[in-house]
């Protein structure tokens, strides 16, 4: 029976509008992205069977274009549809920061950071330049490493703030093998960046390690 066949409250596009999109479980938000299934399987079951197939949602989503384009039922127009919402949602979370108060929105920074830096295979160091008011004047990747470090030049992020005018800084990287405890390596660039910075009248008001569904907080955790 196809999905236009079933009772009003059961169907994904119906349970979305009246309940909202956090009503709805995995499978049926991606049956909302498919919008049609496949021979002698609804849009639903197409997406419970691709859940099944790629073991959940992230992994799905995270898949390289080859990969993705080999499930049944997909193909080059849902690999460029996800990518574009995906980025959709980075920008929208980019918009939102860049109109707010960054140090009042700490869940929005978060999520922020972590739609930037979660996925990418290798570690980059990142920075919220932030104006005398702490409103994010613009976020840049600074330095790009191996699977294991980046080289982080302290005079480099230094020249780009005085440049950018900024009144204050958050830092962020990630840690590619999703494990978001910062390490002695960290620790100690972050206090070259602040005795650098702080010549300058310029303050580190975070450095956020990005892991794998876990951003890490140096200032909550005292050392800032």
């Amino acid at each position: 029976m196809g999905i236009s066949h079933w009772p009003e409250g059961e169907r994904p596009r119906e349970k979305l509008i009246h309940l909202g999109p956090q009503a709805l479980s995995d499978a049926e938000l991606l049956a909302i992205f498919l919008r049609v299934g496949v021979k002698g399987r609804s849009a639903v079951d197409l997406a419970r069977d691709l859940l099944s197939e790629f073991d959940g949602l992230r992994p799905l989503l995270e898949a390289d274009r080859d990969t993705f384009c080999r499930a049944h039922g997909l193909g080059d127009a849902k690999y460029v549809q996800l990518q574009a919402a995906l980025e959709l949602s980075r920008r929208h979370l980019e918009t939102l920061l860049m109109r707010g108060d960054a140090l009042n929105s700490p869940t929005m920074v978060r999520r922020f950071l972590s739609a930037h830096l979660r996925d990418l295979g290798h570690e980059v160091f990142a920075a919220l330049f932030l104006d005398s008011q702490h409103r994010v004047l613009r976020f840049e990747k600074l330095f790009t490493g191996t699977l294991d470090a980046a080289a982080v030049y302290p005079r480099e992020v230094a020249r780009r703030a005085l440049a950018l005018n900024a009144g204050a800084i958050i830092f962020a990287h990630n840690h590619p093998s999703g494990v978001a405890e910062p390490s002695d390596a960290d620790r100690r660039i972050t206090t070259r960046l602040v005795e650098a910075l702080g010549l300058f009248d310029i303050r580190v008001l975070d450095h956020f390690v990005v892991g794998d569904g876990e951003v890490s907080s140096f200032a909550e955790r005292g050392w800032l």
